[in-house]
C-alpha cells in the first residue's frame, strides 16, 4: 500500500467513526431503538461515499472492507455506554459532525484525483462525500436536510476543497495540503455556527 493510499484509508476510517456518532445522536433525539440508531449511523457514515463511488464508476468502499460496518457498530456501543456522559455535552455532537464533514471531504477529493478526475470534479465529489450522508439521515428522520436551511455546511466543504486545489497547484506537500483543507473546513463550519452565518435565502416575491 502506497503512502497516499494509507493516508486516504486512515481519513475514511476516522470520518466513518465521527459521522456514525453524529447519525446515532440524531436518531437518539428521535427516540429510535438501537437498530434504528445503527441504520442512521451507517447512512451518514457510508451514504456520501457510496454516492461518490457510484459516480466515479467504482465499487463502493464499504463493500470491499467490513471495517466501516464494524466501525459504525463500535460507534453505537460507544454512544450507548457513555450516553449519560455525552448527553450533557451537546457541543460534542457538533464537533463530531464537523470532523466527519472535513475528513470525508478530503477523502472524496483524494479518491477522485486518484481516479484521474480534474480538481473541479474532485471538489464536487468531496462535497458529496461529506454532505450527502447527512441528507440521507435527515430524510430517514423526516427532517428538512440541514444543508438547505441552516448555517453554512456544504459550502464549508467546498471552501476546504478549493484550499486543497490551490495548495496543490503551489506544490505544497500533501500532508500540509490535507491539514490545511481540514482546518479551513472545520474553521468555516465553527465560525458559521458561532456567528450564525448563512447564505442568502431565496424569496418568493
Amino acid at each position: 500500500m502506497t503512502y497516499d493510499a494509507l493516508i486516504l484509508q486512515l481519513i475514511e476510517f476516522l470520518g466513518t467513526f465521527a459521522f456514525a456518532i453524529s447519525g446515532i445522536r440524531h436518531a437518539a433525539a428521535k427516540h429510535f431503538d438501537w437498530f434504528g440508531g445503527y441504520v442512521c449511523g451507517i447512512a451518514v457514515a457510508i451514504g456520501g461515499g457510496t454516492i461518490r463511488d457510484v459516480m466515479l464508476g467504482t465499487i463502493p468502499f464499504w463493500m470491499t472492507n467490513p471495517f466501516y460496518i464494524i466501525c459504525t457498530a463500535v460507534a453505537l456501543v460507544f454512544v450507548i455506554v457513555f450516553a449519560r456522559h455525552l448527553e450533557r455535552l451537546h457541543n460534542t455532537w457538533f464537533v463530531f459532525d464537523t470532523l466527519g464533514l472535513a475528513l470525508f471531504n478530503i477523502a472524496g477529493i483524494q479518491k477522485s484525483l486518484v481516479f484521474g478526475f480534474p480538481y473541479w470534479v474532485a471538489i464536487i465529489m468531496g462535497c458529496i462525500t461529506g454532505a450527502a450522508g447527512g441528507v440521507i439521515r435527515d430524510v430517514l428522520l423526516n427532517n428538512e436536510p440541514v444543508i438547505f436551511h441552516k448555517e453554512i455546511y456544504a459550502m464549508a466543504a467546498v471552501l476546504g476543497g478549493i484550499t486543497y486545489w490551490i495548495l496543490s497547484i503551489l506544490g505544497i506537500p500533501v500532508e500540509v495540503t490535507v491539514m490545511s483543507s481540514f482546518v479551513v473546513t472545520c474553521l468555516m463550519r465553527f465560525l458559521a455556527v458561532r456567528y450564525h452565518l448563512s447564505l442568502p435565502i431565496l424569496k418568493n416575491e
